[in-house]
């Protein structure tokens, strides 16, 4: 059985007080799934210092498709690796729309995350248009695949996928666990494609307006593997709640 994992993304939120109480706070309580914080570049010495020893993991939320060199503002996958980061997400969907990110340059973040030694928390996940014009599948697919066509079996069985609706994060609307349940078993099966065996040991997290009332629901079904945090990661008590549901 695959085990549940809770990962908080604290998008660009925090600060040195609010982020020693939320982690002293988390690190403090047990919880059923295992955990992690993907914090902002100028926490993560924190997050090592507060939470080396402790079974919180952290991460990043981004990575560079470069390795190093005259890259202004960017931060190379060796250099998480550096703060003892164990993940980072690539191609979030504020990624992809804020920032132009192609399934290409996710798939080559991807690979340089596992270079260094990282687990990519690969973000797959479909618009509210494209949702009602019936392409979720094909969209997500698409996505995926990128990332399957530039891995090999041994680097894909080091990844994580989150299935995270972009017309659910941060608007309040969650997937219904049945919609989201169809989603992550298209993701399996496409994974199957390429390894069943894969397939079946892959994580693949939910992520979109996931809160306390909702998320035993939507962990209970058999291809979700847990949840990719927002909002409610920023609150010890919440995120907790999640761990535990």
């Amino acid at each position: 059985m695959r085990q549940k994992l809770v990962i908080g993304n604290w998008k660009m939120h925090g600060s040195l007080a609010a982020n020693a109480a939320l982690l002293e706070a988390i690190k403090a309580a047990p919880a059923k799934a295992k955990l992690a914080v993907c914090a902002p570049f100028p926490y993560l010495a924190q997050c090592q210092s507060l939470l080396t020893g402790s079974q919180v993991a952290w991460g990043a939320q981004d990575t560079s498709a470069e390795t190093r060199g005259a890259f202004t503002g960017e931060v190379a996958a060796p250099m998480l690796a550096e703060f003892g980061c164990a993940y980072v997400l690539v191609g979030h969907s504020e990624r992809r729309t804020y920032h132009g990110e192609t399934d290409a340059a996710v798939a080559t973040k991807a690979l340089r995350a596992l270079e260094s030694g990282l687990v990519p928390v690969v973000c797959v996940g479909e618009t509210l248009a494209e949702r009602e014009a019936g392409q979720t599948e094909a969209v997500v697919g698409r996505q995926l695949q990128a990332v399957l066509d530039a891995l090999s079996i041994e680097q894909l069985e080091r990844i994580v996928l989150a299935y995270e609706p972009v017309w659910a994060i941060g608007t309040g609307k969650t997937a219904t666990s049945e919609q989201a349940q169809a989603v992550h078993a298209a993701l399996r099966a496409l994974v199957a494609g390429k390894d069943a065996g894969v397939a079946q040991r892959m994580a693949i997290l939910y992520g979109g307006s996931v809160k306390p009332d909702n998320a035993a629901e939507l962990f209970s079904m058999s291809d979700i593997d847990g949840g990719l945090i927002g909002g409610a990661s920023l609150k010890a008590d919440d995120f907790l709640a999640i761990g535990n549901a």
